[in-house]
């Protein structure tokens, strides 16, 4: 009998196959530094890495007259110690607007990075010089020279009940005026778009482990759903009588279709027939949230912070909303829920008062 392959496992076959395609265009001595990375990251952080260190060289072939007239193939290690502080310096500057060719070779896209992604380059670009410097094959590391951007801290935008609420009966009865072909589509899908705006706001798990979820992962019995975090960790994460009924009535839908073929174990398929994928999700979420708040775009991840949110004002415990959110560093969860929120803000509106107010 053939064992089953997970969807964490095609995607990491996928993803090394397609890293494989990427590491074709960067520099050979490049090789070295992705095999001795490759027992600690995933494939999927080293195909962010590869493009990342992409970005990086072609930004030095592009600007940097030391490297006219070579390419990406034909770079050495050595050259590496010729870059400064100050072309790094360049390189930030380069990184908040940049333009790259698309397929018409008429027409231009443009790039933009924030504090976030200027970071995570720069941090991409750190790992590679440390492990060519700690093995003395360079002699020098400007990465060291270069302060990294300062994040500022971005408020967390939630559903607050009575939204959440809205957002769920909208799903379940769709009270809006919608055309025939709409209201079809709407028909065929329901069960399955709200037992997954249900699991997340029931849950908190990331749309990539939500997406990821084969029918086999569900356990009714704990209600409980098997997923495999970021990095690869697994883990059970239950769900209360909201979620399971959710999941049972689409379940029944389920039932009925029949899959493409290698898509038979996948728990929520796309209307062709295939598991679903994250866009799909994205886009679902989006249409139907964007029928309850207008001033909040809400995405999947942010469907996630309204159960961070809830459960932590629920519990007051900032380790457990750690553990089941998936975070690894309890401190990312102080630093997003222990912040002052919207409802305490409103209280401290009417907290002080100077005068009495006639009646």
């Amino acid at each position: 009998m053939n064992k089953r392959i997970t969807y964490h496992e095609q995607t990491d076959m996928e993803n090394t196959l397609k890293l494989r395609e990427v590491l074709k265009t960067l520099p050979e001595f490049s090789k070295t530094f992705f095999r001795a990375i490759s027992t600690t990251t995933s494939t999927s952080t080293r195909i962010r890495y590869a493009y990342d260190i992409r970005i990086f060289l072609q930004f030095l072939l592009k600007n940097n007259s030391i490297f006219k007239n070579l390419t990406e193939n034909t770079l050495t290690l050595d050259l590496l110690d010729q870059i400064t502080a100050l072309d790094l310096e360049e390189y930030i500057e380069y990184l908040k607007a940049y333009q790259v060719p698309e397929a018409d070779e008429y027409t231009t896209k443009y790039i933009t990075n924030g504090e976030k992604g200027i970071k995570r380059k720069l941090s991409v670009l750190r790992t590679f010089y440390a492990y060519y410097y700690k093995h003395k094959l360079i002699q020098t590391n400007p990465t060291l020279l270069i302060d990294m951007p300062k994040l500022h801290q971005k408020e967390i935008i939630h559903l607050e009940t009575d939204e959440v609420c809205k957002l769920l009966n909208f799903v379940e009865s769709c009270e809006s005026t919608i055309t025939p072909h709409q209201r079809k589509y709407y028909e065929k899908t329901k069960y399955r778009d709200l037992a997954i705006i249900t699991l997340l706001l029931g849950t908190g798990v990331r749309v990539s482990e939500c997406v990821g979820l084969d029918l086999e992962d569900v356990d009714f019995r704990n209600n409980g759903i098997h997923i495999v975090r970021k990095g690869g960790n697994e883990m059970i994460v239950y769900f209360g009588p909201e979620v399971e009924k959710a999941l049972k009535d689409y379940m029944k839908i389920r039932s009925k279709i029949i899959p493409v073929k290698n898509h038979e174990h996948a728990l929520f398929y796309s209307s062709q027939r295939k598991r679903i994928n994250v866009k799909t999700v994205e886009n679902l979420v989006k249409k139907y949230a964007s029928q309850v708040t207008t001033s909040k775009k809400i995405t999947p991840h942010k469907l996630r912070s309204t159960y961070g949110t809830a459960l932590y004002e629920e519990t007051g415990d900032i380790y457990l909303v750690a553990d089941v959110l998936g975070h690894k560093d309890v401190n990312t969860t102080k630093k997003h829920y222990t912040a002052i929120n919207d409802s305490r803000r409103k209280k401290a509106a009417t907290a002080v008062q100077f005068r009495e107010m006639n009646k």
